[in-house]
């Protein structure tokens, strides 16, 4: 008889979630706060991180709001000591603060994706990095927000699929490493969300992209991402891919990738054209 492991319970733990004021972040720490965490909040955005934290109050739900810059080493591990000072050891990480661009790479500055690059992957990095001692001491939990930009290529958007293959690099190696020391390392794909973050899409120059951009699909609520991030939380699940057409491009990309970026391609080149 195989004996299935115990369901992680997050009650009374802590949970430290990057980008935590809007959008996935804010919806995935309301959930681990249904659920009973402790919340440390980080984001750029102070007058945000003020909203959050007397919405979470008067829920009734205990939050830890902090400004903090995820490209700095320094600030990442600044932050996790305040954490612990006020919570004690961290449980949880959610490797959710990111940015996007839009534009072909030979328009593209350099300075734009390494911008993306020191956001999306430095960041990561930098704050797993600061947390890890602690994750290791309460064999706890290490998310990072990816795409299945991390395992198959997107047109227009060089610097961002970079930033998530170098994320799946590093976190998938990570889980390997971390598996003998109870550390659990969940990778999510969430596909096309309805959140800010294309709002906010870097351009060739480093302005706001003002082209539209191509979506496949039905759009998901960050709300029904961040379920299924807590219950995958909750289960130790490897990877999880959300919405259909992600599936569907995270299953293509893995049996038949030529076909997959022929299909790809077809569909984003138009954003693309003059």
């Amino acid at each position: 008889m195989i004996r299935r492991k115990p369901a992680r319970n997050f009650l009374n733990k802590v949970v430290l979630v990057t980008g935590g004021a809007s959008g996935i972040g804010l919806a995935t720490s309301f959930a681990f706060a249904e659920a009973g965490a402790k919340i440390a909040m980080l984001d750029m955005d102070e007058d945000m991180l003020n909203i959050q934290q007397e919405a979470f109050e008067e829920s009734g739900y205990s939050i830890l709001p902090l400004i903090c810059d995820v490209t700095c080493e320094d600030a990442c591990q600044q932050a996790v000591e305040k954490v612990i000072r006020h919570y004690g050891p961290i449980d949880l990480l959610f490797n959710n603060a990111g940015i996007t661009q839009r534009g072909l790479f030979e328009r593209t500055k350099v300075s734009v994706i390494e911008r993306v690059m020191a956001v999306n992957f430095f960041g990561s990095l930098y704050m797993t990095k600061a947390a890890l001692p602690s994750l290791i001491q309460q064999k706890g939990v290490i998310i990072v927000n990816e795409s299945i930009a991390g395992v198959a290529p997107l047109l227009g958007r060089c610097g961002y699929s970079a930033s998530k293959h170098a994320l799946h690099g590093l976190f998938t190696s990570l889980r390997c490493e971390m598996r003998s020391k109870g550390v659990h390392v969940m990778i999510v794909c969430p596909g096309f969300i309805k959140t800010s973050l294309q709002n906010r899409a870097l351009g060739c120059d480093g302005r706001i992209a003002t082209h539209k951009q191509t979506r496949v699909g039905k759009q998901q609520t960050p709300e029904f991402v961040a379920q299924k991030i807590l219950h995958g939380a909750q289960k130790e699940c490897p990877m999880m891919v959300f919405t259909f057409m992600g599936k569907l491009g995270y299953l293509v990309s893995r049996i038949a990738p030529g076909i997959y970026e022929r299909l790809m391609t077809r569909q984003f080149k138009g954003e693309l054209k003059d």
